[in-house]
């Protein structure tokens, strides 16, 4: 039988080649039809049809937006994946909001709905404490991952309560998994070096440090240098050790490990008293960073220069800090 199409055997390379594309977008992308039915419809094969709607995308005969069904921003969220090698990010539009607490909020929601939808659910996870992630844990679903283990990644027995829930994060996140938490009971910053080395070698705590080094996932939020620090609020530095800090370089802290803007250890002193996973155990990781506001903005780009975030959840405004600095 002689084919009826003239197409069939090549694809036209004039004019017609372009209107033979219009016909195929409009048909996929428009009505609905298979590349099968194209095909049929006009005479071609079902690899003619696939090869005219790439041209047509490539070609910007078609352009594809992505419209998310939660607030988000794509195009943002395409480049700080590409520019810092991110797994994923997630950027939340906030408008004009700008204090802390609901921008938090913001954040906290976007990222609690990354972690209930991962697939398979973790058996295992590891987290820091503090306002992002106590704001963490209320935003998670009833039961979003049952039978999780959830183990604290560095010391969170607060010297002062100002907000409970600041440190119970991983009780409140287990909690809302169906699951059960390992806790960390001792403090985050200690007097001493040779107390923290002998409380890490306590069998008790030597093994809940264990569960967190080998958690696959592990999620944080970030800490601002200054007298609103948490670490401050909950005893462990004074206004003059921040100020101190400061002076070393330190824009904010991870793990309560302060940072300097390239990435390393600010005071290796203090460092050597705080109690916790050490930054080099992020590494190789895969961890989710929840951030929000313009007082973190520094610490933010340092965690990412030190390649400690795999995954960012963050306001538009940060994601735009980060974006718009090419010496970020």
């Amino acid at each position: 039988m002689k084919d009826r199409s003239p197409y069939s055997a090549r694809l036209p390379a004039d004019a017609s080649r372009d209107h033979l594309m219009l016909q195929v977008a409009k048909s996929y992308f428009e009505l609905d039809r298979t590349q099968a039915e194209i095909a049929a419809d006009l005479g071609l094969t079902r690899w003619q049809v696939a090869r005219l709607l790439s041209e047509a995308r490539s070609e910007g005969v078609v352009r594809i937006e992505i419209t998310p069904r939660t607030r988000r921003d794509p195009r943002a969220e395409v480049a700080l994946a590409a520019r810092f090698g991110l797994e994923e990010a997630i950027v939340v539009p906030m408008g004009a909001a700008v204090d802390d607490a609901t921008l938090a909020e913001g954040v906290a929601q976007a990222a609690a709905q990354w972690l209930a939808a991962l697939t398979p659910k973790p058996a295992l996870i590891g987290v820091s404490w503090g306002r992002s992630m106590a704001a963490l844990a209320r935003a998670l679903p009833q039961g979003w991952a049952p039978g999780l283990e959830v183990v604290l990644v560095n010391g969170a027995a607060a010297l002062q309560v100002t907000d409970p829930r600041i440190s119970s994060v991983a009780e409140d996140i287990a909690a809302r998994a169906g699951g059960q938490a390992s806790l960390l009971p001792v403090p985050a910053i200690l007097g001493q070096p040779a107390t923290r080395a002998a409380l890490e070698s306590d069998p008790v705590i030597a093994r809940v440090l264990a569960r967190a080094a080998a958690a696959p996932l592990l999620a944080f939020g970030l800490g601002a240098i200054g007298h609103g620090s948490v670490l401050h609020t909950s005893g462990y530095l004074s206004r003059a050790e921040l100020d101190t800090l400061q002076a070393h370089g330190a824009v904010g802290d991870l793990l309560g490990r302060f940072l300097t803007a390239d990435g390393r250890i600010a005071d290796p002193a203090l460092d050597a008293r705080t109690l916790g996973l050490p930054l080099a155990a992020l590494q190789g990781k895969r961890t989710l960073c929840l951030v929000s506001g313009a007082a973190k903005h520094a610490i933010t780009a340092a965690a990412l220069r030190a390649g400690l975030i795999s995954v960012l959840v963050t306001d538009a405004a940060t994601a735009d800090f980060l974006l718009e600095r090419p010496n970020v």
